[in-house]
């Protein structure tokens, strides 16, 4: 049954992200220092974005406990937080990121389940 998933997942991927090979992704993720939280958000969105996006992303860490300030003017209210800026639609993804699945569809890597 995992298999089967994993190749469903596989396949969902390779057509959802027909034709963006060469789109350019601009992430930035707020965290809380060095919390297991947030050392467990940045490891998995790093292994997504090595694994998918590789050559073909920007992504900024924010530390709120450093920059309070950005937490108003980017509007979060919880964090772990990721907003996709780049490509269109912007998209906000809470959480410590380890639903990999989810992820990949907040990024719009795979196709939505219909």
């Amino acid at each position: 049954m995992a298999q089967k998933k994993s190749r469903r997942a596989q396949g969902r991927l390779e057509s959802a992200g027909a034709g963006r090979a060469t789109e350019r992704y601009v992430l930035k993720l707020y965290v809380t220092g060095a919390t297991a939280r947030s050392l467990r958000a940045i490891a998995n969105l790093k292994a997504v974005c090595e694994q998918y996006l590789k050559g073909r992303y920007h992504l900024e860490v924010v530390d709120i406990y450093r920059r309070p300030e950005l937490l108003r003017r980017d509007q979060i209210v919880a964090v772990p937080t990721l907003i996709k800026k780049l490509p269109v639609p912007v998209r906000l993804l809470v959480g410590d990121l380890s639903r990999r699945e989810q992820v990949l569809q907040g990024l719009g890597l795979v196709a939505h389940p219909s």
